[in-house]
């Protein structure tokens, strides 16, 4: 656990984004090969049924991941004001209200699959892996969830560490299984989404076992499992703002996902490939805004004014010196990391990749300060700003990308990345501006 309403902010900050970079590279690292593993033994077919389903994974990962966020945040302000009872009430709340729904969402995503796939213009060619996979997929939604509203219940305590142990073990069986049921019995796509399915539920067992033994301040007994409807209503109300803002982005790029599907196969091998590039190029500064995010509610809930402020200042400075090292780093090895993650050898594949990346690199300084400046609206519980700059952010791209994509090819998905990433600066520079003078309370406590 992590009181972050004492000591150095930027220690605490780096202590807290460290274990979640390492863990959320694993997690990348694993997708790309699961990538590479999918796309050398099944084939180009087989990684095009993997990829047109991804934009549909991420909608329900981060939908899920938008409850926990919005949980979090309320978890977080009550560990910073020691009301550990209110800390507990709420963790039963979420974690009961999340298995309700996570099931209703697993029910409807196994009928749809092939609706949903149609929807975005899935490649015929692929179409009947990629509903296979989903389904599978849609299974191990429920674990998804779960581990969703665990880890953030950790992290709300300032407990990034242990979610990321948990998780690098479960890339490592999901990594191992990949082997066993696609290499080895050739079980196909279907081999895939059961690794992760077994994966995903190994991770989930393993946070239970460690709140019930580790953790008093979130292990519930039997008198503890109840529903507060006050602070159910808290939770769906910020969770479901989180979650639309969570799942904005990816709705988004399910549009774009069709625009570049529209240009054929070898677009979509080549922009998969450099999208793994960015999630991996965006994940230390989504992380920082993550540590931000919990050290801004926990001294919101202590009422500690003073090092809110330094919560934001502190983490942006942090995220900026990553920016340098990141732009470098993809210049350097563009061409060899887009030839490993194209399935076939194709000159065609690659110049698109390696064009894109080399626009795209000088970009990655704008995640750096949005995802700062989102993870301090979050900690202050202003989730309607977090949307709104989202959607802002989204729409914008979407829409120079149905023009410049056609165009251009895949790289005018770049240029308009950057143009969405503008506005949305824009916006939340004047919400700062607005929200500065409510950024000192009635009554401010002297920090410990």
């Amino acid at each position: 656990m992590q009181d972050m309403t004492r000591g150095g902010i930027g220690r605490h900050l780096i202590r807290y984004a460290v274990p979640m970079v390492l863990g959320n590279m694993m997690q990348l690292t694993y997708n790309a090969v699961d990538s590479v593993i999918i796309g050398k033994t099944l084939g180009e077919d087989a990684l095009a049924a993997v990829s047109t389903a991804n934009p549909i994974m991420t909608i329900m990962i981060l939908g899920a991941s938008g409850i926990g966020i919005g949980a979090s945040v309320i978890m977080s302000r009550f560990y910073g004001a020691k009301e550990l009872e209110r800390l507990k009430r709420e963790f039963s709340t979420t974690v009961i209200f999340s298995t309700i729904f996570s099931v209703a969402v697993f029910l409807a995503g196994f009928l749809l699959a092939g609706r949903l796939l149609t929807w975005i213009n899935t490649p015929p060619e692929s179409f009947d892996m990629a509903v296979v996979y989903l389904r599978v997929i849609f299974v191990g939604f429920l674990f998804t969830f779960q581990y969703n509203i665990l880890s953030h219940a950790l992290r709300s305590i300032g407990d990034s560490k242990t979610p990321v142990i948990f998780l690098g073990i479960s890339c490592l069986i999901n990594i191992a299984l990949d082997l066993i049921f696609v290499v080895g019995l050739r079980l196909g796509v279907a081999g895939a989404g059961l690794a992760t399915t077994f994966a995903e539920g190994v991770s989930v067992a393993l946070c239970i076992w460690w709140i019930y033994h580790r953790i008093p301040e979130l292990r519930l007994g039997r008198a503890d499992c109840v529903v507060d409807r006050g602070l159910l209503s808290e939770t769906v109300r910020s969770g479901a703002l989180t979650a639309l803002q969570q799942a904005a982005q990816p709705v988004g790029k399910v549009l774009i996902q069709s625009v570049v599907n529209a240009q054929g196969t070898v677009a979509v091998d080549a922009f998969n490939a450099v999208c793994r590039v960015d999630d991996f190029a965006c994940i230390p500064a989504q992380s920082m805004g993550s540590g931000i995010m919990t050290c801004t509610a926990q001294n919101r809930g202590a009422r500690l004014w003073d090092r809110v402020k330094k919560s934001l200042w502190q983490g942006v400075l942090i995220a900026l010196c990553y920016f340098p090292i990141i732009c470098g780093a993809t210049l350097l090895l563009k061409a060899p990391v887009v030839a490993l993650l194209c399935p076939e050898d194709s000159p065609v594949m690659i110049r698109m990749g390696v064009d894109y990346l080399s626009v795209k690199a000088w970009f990655f300084i704008m995640p750096c300060v949005l995802n700062a400046i989102q993870g301090f609206f979050r900690g202050m519980g202003s989730m309607k700003i977090v949307l709104a700059a989202t959607v802002i952010q989204i729409s914008v791209r979407t829409v120079c990308v149905f023009f410049w994509v056609p165009a251009v090819g895949i790289t005018g998905e770049a240029y308009g990345c950057l143009t969405g990433w503008l506005c949305q600066l824009v916006f939340e520079l004047i919400c700062l501006a607005v929200m500065k003078r409510k950024w000192s309370g009635p009554a401010e406590r002297s920090a410990p």
